[in-house]
C-alpha cells in the first residue's frame, strides 16, 4: 500500500533519480545480444541489425525494469554499501513502490516489443529471464554460487536472443564460453564486494552469502571460471560444425589468444583492489580494459566480415597485397 510517505519521496525526485533507477550504464551488458548475429554475420543486412537491436532495446528496457524491482527488495541491504547507498531508492529519493511499479511497466514494453516486431522464442526467451531474475531478487540471490549460476544464465538468454531474433543457429561452443565467461565475471563481483565490504557486519547486512564467499574460496572459483573460459573460446574457434560459412575463417580468432588471456587477467587483478562495485565499472572505468575489448572487436569484425572490409579476396589476399613482389 502507497503511504503519504512514499509519495512525498517519489514527488522530490530528480529526472537524475528515475535515470538511475534504469541504471543505464548497465545496458552496456546488454550488448552480448549482438554475439550471435555477428557471428552469423547478419548484421551486414539491414533487417538483420534491425531484429538485433530490437532485441538489444527489449533486453534494456527488461534488464532496467528488473534493476528497479531488485533496488526496492535491497533497499535496506544497499543502504549498507559504499556506493549502492546512493541509489535513488536506497536513499530515499524513490520509494519502494514506485520503483516496482516502473520495473512492471518496463518489463511489459519489453515484452510488448518481442511480440510486435521479434518472434514468439525471443518472447520466451525475455519472459524468462524476467521470471528467472525475479526469482533472483526475492530468494536465489541468498543462495551461495547458485547466485552466480543465474546471473551468468541471464547473459546466455541475451545471446540465445540475439541468435533467435535474426534466426541464426547457436553454437554450442559460443554459449558454454559465454557461459563460463559470465561465471568468471560473477565471482570477480563477489570478490569486489568482499574487498570493498572489509567488516563481517556490513558483509552480513548487505548479502549474507558474502560470509560464507571467502577471498580464498573467490580466488579459487575465478581461477577455475576462467580457465574454463579460455578453453571453451578456443574449442569455439576450432570447431568445425559450428561456422557459419566460408566466409567466416572463425579458426583466425584463435590467434587472438593473448589479447584474451591479457584481458580476463587483468580483470581478475582489478577485483583484488576493491575500488569498484562490480564487473561494469571496472571495465568502464580501466583504460587498458576498454583499449583490450576494443582491438579484439575490431579483430573479430574484421575476421567475420573480412569480404567486406578487405575485398573478395579477404584477409588473406590482403596479407598477399603486403608481400614485397
Amino acid at each position: 500500500m502507497t503511504t503519504v510517505s512514499d509519495i512525498s519521496s517519489t514527488a522530490a525526485a530528480t529526472w537524475r533519480d528515475y535515470v538511475g533507477v534504469l541504471r543505464p550504464s548497465q545496458w552496456v551488458k546488454n550488448v552480448v545480444v549482438f554475439a550471435g548475429p555477428a557471428a552469423g554475420l547478419r548484421l551486414t543486412s539491414w533487417d538483420g541489425l534491425l531484429n538485433a537491436s530490437l532485441a538489444f532495446v527489449a533486453f534494456c528496457l527488461a534488464a532496467s525494469g528488473t534493476y528497479a524491482v531488485n533496488d526496492a527488495f535491497d533497499r535496506k541491504a544497499d543502504a549498507l554499501h559504499p556506493t549502492k547507498r546512493h541509489r535513488p531508492v536506497a536513499r530515499g529519493a524513490i520509494s519502494p513502490v514506485f520503483a516496482v511499479v516502473i520495473g512492471l511497466v518496463l518489463a511489459a514494453a519489453s515484452v510488448a516489443i518481442s511480440i510486435w516486431a521479434l518472434t514468439y522464442q525471443v518472447t520466451v526467451a525475455i519472459v524468462l529471464y524476467l521470471f528467472m531474475t525475479l526469482a533472483y531478487s526475492v530468494y536465489l540471490k541468498q543462495r551461495m554460487i547458485l547466485d552466480v549460476i543465474i546471473i551468468a544464465t541471464g547473459f546466455v538468454l541475451r545471446a540465445w536472443a540475439g541468435s533467435l531474433a535474426v534466426g541464426v543457429p547457436t553454437s554450442h561452443w559460443l554459449i558454454a564460453c559465454m557461459f563460463t565467461l559470465c561465471l568468471f565475471l560473477g565471482f570477480g563481483k563477489r570478490r569486489c564486494e568482499i574487498a570493498m565490504l572489509a567488516d563481517s557486519d556490513d558483509l552480513a547486512g548487505h548479502r549474507k552469502t558474502l560470509l560464507r564467499y571467502t577471498p580464498d574460496l573467490l580466488n579459487h572459483l575465478i581461477t577455475v571460471s576462467a580457465g574454463i573460459a579460455i578453453i571453451t573460446f578456443l574449442l569455439y574457434t576450432l570447431d568445425k560444425s559450428s561456422t557459419p560459412g566460408p566466409d567466416f575463417p572463425k579458426e583466425h580468432l584463435f590467434y587472438t589468444l593473448p589479447i584474451v588471456v591479457y584481458g580476463i587477467f587483468r580483470y581478475a587483478m582489478l577485483t583484488e583492489l576493491g575500488d569498484h562495485a562490480g564487473p561494469t565499472e571496472i571495465v568502464l572505468n580501466d583504460k587498458a580494459l576498454i583499449m583490450t575489448i576494443i582491438l579484439w572487436a575490431v579483430i573479430a569484425l574484421t575476421v567475420a566480415y573480412q569480404k567486406e572490409l578487405l575485398g573478395p579476396a579477404g584477409i588473406a589476399g590482403w596479407l598477399q597485397n603486403l608481400m614485397p613482389r
